[in-house]
């Protein structure tokens, strides 16, 4: 019986496409795929911007201590909601990380989850994630919604947001950092 190479074809394909299913190799091909398919996030027409007017927001740092959104007043803010256990969240936290380290100390990152901290400190750690991360306080009032995971805000030191996605984005584009470079500028 001779097999011909339509049909070796056929069955390779077959089993690439399972191994996405069955396979830590399709794990990772999703990651690839939402990162390869993650475009720079789309700035809000001026006229369109809403305002954050409320900034008291309680949440928790990384050592579990409350603080309040209102000390980032008058700053240019990123808030990414996240959750681990979202693979589109870790396809874009990468990009995330590349933005803090180049950015850190130039404007505020609230990277927000509302998980429990102990899987949270594991993830960071098998990814090496070093951007801070903050808690959510379930219950209490919020300045942004954050219903929606994963979605980001960039704010301007006005309060505007001047960004608003829900979904996955590249926060490591040229187009992202002559924005921020603007905004930290004014």
């Amino acid at each position: 019986m001779k097999i011909s190479k339509k049909t070796v074809l056929n069955i390779v394909l077959i089993l690439f496409i399972l191994s996405f299913f069955v396979t830590p190799i399709g794990y990772y091909g999703k990651i690839w795929l939402n990162r390869l398919f993650a475009f720079s996030p789309s700035v809000i027409e001026e006229a369109e911007q809403q305002k954050i007017t409320d900034y008291d927001w309680r949440l928790k740092d990384e050592e579990w201590n409350f603080f309040n959104f209102e000390e980032s007043k008058g700053n240019v803010i990123l808030i990414n909601l996240w959750a681990s256990w979202r693979l589109p969240s870790e396809a874009e936290l990468a990009s995330i990380q590349e933005l803090y380290d180049k950015y850190k100390g130039k404007m505020d990152f609230y990277i927000i989850t509302n998980e429990e901290q102990e899987p949270v400190e594991a993830f960071m750690e098998e990814h090496e994630f070093t951007f801070p991360v903050t808690y959510l306080i379930i219950g209490d009032k919020m300045a942004v919604d954050t219903s929606k995971v994963p979605s980001s805000y960039l704010i301007d030191k006005s309060g505007n947001i001047v960004i608003h996605e829900e979904g996955i984005s590249d926060w490591s584009t040229k187009k992202v950092y002559k924005l921020l470079d603007e905004l930290i500028a004014e």
